[in-house]
Order: structure tokens, then C-alpha cells, then sequence
């Protein structure tokens, strides 16, 4: 895990609602233990426009 400086770190996770949830349950429990946890937040089935407001557009599969 990479400590980063201050400020703000947004995630985004596709995927089934279930898998999507057990993610960022997964990401907070992680975050907390190193820092503070300001707000996780699964929006299941987001409307299809979404992607047109959010840089978001999905291009396959990205190994980080």
C-alpha cells in the first residue's frame, strides 16, 4: 500500500452491486486503518448518462 500526501482519493468500481459493495467495504476497512475515511458511497444501477457527466467510460479490462 502507497501512503499518499494529503488531499482526496476517489475510486470508482463496476461491476455486480454485490461485488461493487464487498469492494468498497473491502477499500474502507483499508483506508481507516491508515487514515481518516471520509465517505464510501455504491450507487447501484447508475443512470446510463452518467458516463457523459464522469470521465468514466469503461475500456475494458486495466491492470494497475
Amino acid at each position: 500500500m502507497k501512503q499518499i500526501g494529503g488531499g482526496l482519493v476517489t475510486a470508482m468500481v463496476r461491476g455486480d452491486v454485490a461485488a461493487c459493495k464487498a469492494a468498497t467495504d473491502a477499500g474502507a476497512a483499508a483506508a481507516q486503518r491508515i487514515g481518516e475515511l471520509v465517505s464510501v458511497h455504491v450507487i447501484p444501477r447508475p443512470h446510463g448518462d452518467l458516463e457523459e457527466v464522469f470521465p468514466i467510460s469503461f475500456k475494458g479490462d486495466s491492470n494497475i
